[in-house]
């Protein structure tokens, strides 16, 4: 029966009644300001919340996977299993749709599991391991926000692997699973010295699929990463990206109201990035792409128009370019 509700629920916001529609677009127009949105974490009941896993919205797939095949670049990489694509509409948070292309390949991404060690670390704030101090909660936002790699480092150092290991695999979570392609991992320090600690999977040491990244974001969002409190917390060190480049360029750009939690990563011919974007009327949406390719960064540029289109209700005036 939720699955039926949720099916007729989304036809609804797609098709939604001009006036209503115009009503946004004017709610838009009049330039809200960011302290009039409801930021994330966002209340979902119980007996409504779905994970994403069980929430693929055909359509919105669909749509996704021609995106990828009509672009010769973007399909052969995806059929190498060097591009991974996924994309979640949060217009209604209790009715995700979910769309995926190589969501469960498991990718070197460089940077971004460095969301794994945001949550090792407020779970080693949780059960005494660690002591919540403003050193730590600094080198975590440095961490993340400005992508520093001796701040990671450091955490790294305070909570240990065998921690980051557990809470990457812990069954409230599955961050982590070998059952469904592996997902986050960190195995080794953000510096050159130090000992690798490969995934069991892939054998990588900073890894990634695109699925588990949106989890990851996804469980934030509707706050049941630890709890509401604590992942509004790790929602602040996200907050206010302090590198303005993939993802977070072109969202500026087109939608200078929405905020944006965003962790990337980048290393040689690796480009990833992942993004909550939180903005006034439709604009609310999780996506995570990781790509092997020299132009992986003007790739990841060119998704974000490409996934917006998919998500706009269709009775919206077109965007200004």
């Amino acid at each position: 029966m939720i699955g039926r509700r949720r099916h007729r629920h989304h036809r609804g916001v797609r098709a939604a009644p001009i006036a209503a529609a115009l009503a946004l677009a004017a709610l838009a127009a009049t330039g809200a300001a960011e302290s009039e949105l409801e930021l994330p974490p966002v209340a979902v009941p119980d007996e409504l919340w779905q994970p994403l896993r069980e929430s693929v919205d055909p359509e919105l797939d669909r749509g996704l996977r021609r995106a990828v095949e009509q672009r010769p670049a973007w399909k052969t990489l995806a059929q190498r299993k060097k591009l991974g694509i996924c994309l979640v509409d949060l217009a209604d948070p209790s009715h995700p749709r979910f769309a995926q292309v190589n969501g469960n390949a498991m990718m070197y991404a460089a940077s971004l599991p460095k969301i794994a060690l945001l949550l090792a670390a407020y779970e080693s704030f949780e059960d005494g391991s660690l002591e919540e101090t403003p050193e730590v909660q600094a080198e975590m936002t440095a961490m993340i926000r400005t992508s520093s790699n001796s701040a990671a480092t450091a955490i790294i150092d305070r909570v240990g692997f065998e921690k980051i290991a557990s809470v990457v695999s812990d069954p409230r979570y599955r961050l982590y699973d070998q059952g469904r392609g592996g997902g986050l991992w960190v195995g080794k320090r953000y510096a050159q010295e130090g000992r690798r600690h490969p995934d069991p999977l892939a054998g990588i040491s900073h890894a990634a699929t695109a699925t588990q990244v949106c989890r990851f974001y996804y469980l934030l969002a509707t706050g049941r990463m630890i709890s509401p409190e604590r992942s509004r917390q790790m929602l602040g060190h996200l907050a206010d990206p302090g590198l303005h480049h993939k993802f977070v360029g072109v969202i500026e750009k087109r939608a200078p109201l929405a905020r944006l939690f965003r962790k990337s990563g980048t290393w040689k011919q690796w480009h990833s990035d992942s993004a909550l974007v939180w903005g006034p009327v439709w604009r609310r949406y999780i996506l995570v792409a990781m790509v092997e390719s020299e132009q992986g960064d003007a790739l990841l540029r060119e998704l974000v128009p490409v996934a917006e289109g998919l998500l706009r209700p269709p009775d919206l005036p077109a965007p200004v370019p």
